[in-house]
């Protein structure tokens, strides 16, 4: 199951960084139904208007984040698209993460997004049920099952030796009957292809182009084929590491992570915003920022828009700072909910207020704690940014970050 509540993109890349790339060299050198027949049809979403939320399926747990709170903050009426995840990959193929909650798992009236109570003998519950209900409420909105995330990318080596294979279990996993009509599509989130994540992949430079052209062409052109992928811009990065411009052609759209750049796996600092939208003085590492990554994809012939901005509804934080500017020394991450040097919006909007801005995301000090982390304000600069740059829309990561009123995604609108 899932290391920690989150996907951490970039954690642990310091004490991965040496052993991955020497293992990294070391092997390449060697080597159907619908919703309801009377849903009215859905309306076509303009390009630049797509917005995308992340629904975690081991939120309903610890964070007790059900379907019915993205209906009830307002969220889904504002939502494009969910990516529901994760499923697994594993022995090459598409798998279930967690078939209890999603497909299990009794809903009680209070929890239901229509109010009405599952029964022990209806065919399908769980999460599934429960977007099938939004869906009805919300007959434009659509689901695609994410694959993969941080703690589940290490199949997708296995799966890329034989492509078409992969595709048609996806195919077979996602469109199965149990739950006709829940998902639209497939989302998929290797990190990081031919490159280092929480594992060091050397499946080769065509190897994610090889896959996302076999689930298109068994996806085929009715359902959405998508992808989140790296914010690595720098020369000989992560983006470079993979032809994500040769796979463009077989996605609806790319969902580069836009955030993660900084965080407290550097446990002494500097301390620096973890999603800045441009470089500042004094940024620790060049070209770890959105507009170096939206720069990058653009010139490597990626349309602007196949790419969607990425906002990060969480901070990331250090402790024993004592310097309230971006660049000071700390000595550890700072203390979060549910795992250090992390924490939701909806959580520090209260604990540590935003005291100021830098490269287009707001920072805070409060004692000796530094948090980084996006607000509505900052939100509005970011959205004339993707106007500015022609990009397919918004999408963030994830929607139990935000307030029970849904502040931050009736800022991207």
């Amino acid at each position: 199951m899932h290391s920690t509540p989150r996907r951490p993109r970039a954690r642990l890349r310091a004490l991965l960084a040496a052993a991955c790339s020497a293992a990294l060299g070391a092997a390449l050198l060697a080597g159907a139904g619908t919703a309801s027949a009377a849903a009215p049809a859905a309306p076509q979403v303009k390009a630049g208007s797509k917005v995308v939320g992340y629904f975690t399926e081991w939120g309903t747990y610890d964070r007790k984040y059900f379907v019915k709170n993205v209906e009830t903050s307002g969220s889904a009426a504002k939502l494009t698209h969910i990516n529901y995840a994760f499923g697994n990959v594993t022995g090459g193929k598409c798998a279930m993460g967690d078939s209890y909650a999603a497909t299990d798992r009794a809903y009680t009236a209070a929890e239901s997004v229509d109010g009405v109570a599952d029964t022990w003998d209806q065919p399908l519950r769980g999460n599934f049920n429960q977007l099938l209900k939004l869906k009805k409420k919300h007959p434009g909105l659509k689901v695609l099952w994410s694959f993969g995330g941080w703690t589940w990318s290490a199949g997708f080596g296995e799966a890329a030796k034989n492509p078409a294979a992969f595709a048609q279990s996806c195919y077979d996993l996602v469109k199965n009957p149990k739950w006709a009509g829940v998902f639209d599509g497939i989302d998929i989130d290797w990190e990081y292809p031919n490159a280092c994540g929480n594992t060091c992949d050397a499946s080769g430079r065509e190897a994610f182009r090889n896959v996302m052209a076999a689930l298109r062409s068994r996806f085929g052109s009715g359902s959405l084929v998508t992808a989140a992928i790296t914010a690595d811009a720098t020369a000989g990065g992560k983006i470079d590491a993979a032809n994500y411009a040769g796979a463009a052609p077989y996605v609806d759209w790319y969902n580069p992570m836009t955030y993660d750049y900084f965080g407290a796996w550097d446990a002494a600092g500097p301390t620096a915003p973890h999603s800045p939208l441009n470089s500042y003085t004094g940024i620790p590492k060049a070209d770890f920022h959105t507009s170096a990554t939206i720069a990058k994809l653009k010139g490597l012939g990626v349309p602007a828009s196949k790419l969607l901005l990425g906002i990060g509804f969480y901070g990331r934080g250090w402790t024993g700072v004592t310097q309230a500017a971006p660049g000071g020394t700390a000595t550890g991450p700072a203390a979060g909910t549910y795992e250090q040097g992390i924490d939701d919006y909806k959580v520090l909007k209260a604990k540590c207020p935003a005291t100021g801005t830098v490269a287009g995301t707001a920072y805070a000090k409060c004692g000796s704690d530094w948090w980084s982390y996006d607000t509505p304000a900052t939100i509005g600069t970011k959205m004339t940014y993707k106007n500015q740059q022609g990009l397919g829309g918004t999408f963030v990561w994830e929607l139990s970050g935000d307030t029970a009123n849904g502040e931050l995604i009736k800022a991207i609108n």
